[in-house]
């Protein structure tokens, strides 16, 4: 993520489901995602049948595109990520359990951490990512104030709450990446903060 440090996550919901997967809102808007130069998306991990298909449909369509999973937080949703051979999951949560399932499926987890503790477990754990979820509500500021008590940090993505506007802040406050949701729209629309941001 050195190259571009922002991922998207796109939640699906039961109307991006349907066939063809090019007549869904999930696809007009991965459309403007992907034309505009993002390079990471995480589609949101659902217990949903079609699922697998969804995830076929957007490697078929955008076969350059970095794909991973959002919100893996079991083991069942943890081996079908890998299965379909995405290139990295995220977590909301540490759970030491999935981890270890992560390593032995060769599977990339990068674990949800809010307090000093969990991160350092995460280190333990041998995660050299994180994700600080839910980022707006620990602040901008934070990584600032954790930083000189606990030494080296991990390469750390802030998610959750965040919007366009909050890029350069809180990579300027020492974030390694950002991770934003849906609120890249502006009624199905391609939020204008976005496009100098990935073309300046």
């Amino acid at each position: 993520m050195t190259d571009q440090p922002l991922l998207v996550v796109m939640r699906p919901d039961s109307s991006d489901y349907q066939t063809p997967f090019d007549n869904t809102r999930l696809c007009h808007q991965l459309d403007q995602l992907v034309t505009a130069g993002v390079l990471h998306v995480e589609l949101a991990w659902a217990a949903h049948p079609r699922w697998p298909a969804l995830v076929e449909a957007i490697r078929e369509r955008y076969p350059k595109l970095r794909l991973g999973a959002a919100s893996v937080s079991t083991l069942p949703a943890l081996q079908e990520v890998a299965d379909l051979g995405l290139g990295y999951a995220m977590s909301p949560l540490l759970d030491p359990a999935l981890q270890s399932k992560a390593r032995t499926l060769d599977c990339v987890l990068v674990p949800g951490v809010m307090t000093p503790s969990e991160i350092r477990s995460a280190q333990a754990l041998g995660c050299s990512l994180v994700k600080l979820f839910p980022a707006s509500v620990l602040g901008v500021d934070y990584r600032r104030q954790i930083a000189v008590p606990m030494g080296e940090l991990p390469f750390m993505i802030a998610a959750g709450g965040l919007r366009c506007t909050d890029l350069v802040p809180w990579l300027e406050a020492g974030y390694n990446a950002i991770a934003l949701g849906r609120t890249v729209f502006v009624d199905d629309a391609l939020d204008p903060g976005m496009t100098p941001w990935l073309t300046g």
